[in-house]
């Protein structure tokens, strides 16, 4: 911030918006970085019927907070929990924790907000 006028630098900003730049198709989910850093990361996630493939699970060494923005989906817990997100569901995913997405809506595109960080143990 310069301290003279006390006006913030905004020329390195960066602005979007979920809902755009989505390609008509999806044969895979699409994984966008919006922003991120040494401790933090932000992506958009798009679905459009996709799942895990079976028998896989996430397994990542950083905690995952998911907002559900758009759509429907599931997500499976290893022991057998399942939740069903709808828009603004969302989930606060410890470091470590085996999930995997079961389901998304096959009807409409599922927009995710994930936010990966250190665990705050």
């Amino acid at each position: 911030m310069d301290t003279a006028t006390n006006v913030a630098d905004v020329s390195s900003m960066h602005v979007g918006n979920l809902h755009r730049e989505i390609p008509d198709e999806l044969p895979e989910e699409l994984f966008t970085k919006l922003v991120g850093g040494p401790s933090v990361r932000i992506e958009r996630i798009v679905s459009h019927g996709h799942s895990s493939p079976a028998g896989f699970w996430y397994e990542q060494d950083e905690a995952e907070f998911v907002l559900l923005v758009a759509g429907e989906a599931g997500l499976e817990f290893e022991g057998g929990e399942q939740r069903t997100l709808r828009p603004g569901d969302w989930v606060a995913i410890p470091a470590g924790a085996r999930h995997r997405v079961s389901w998304t809506a096959a009807d409409r595109e599922t927009i995710w907000l994930a936010v990966f960080h250190a665990d705050a143990r």
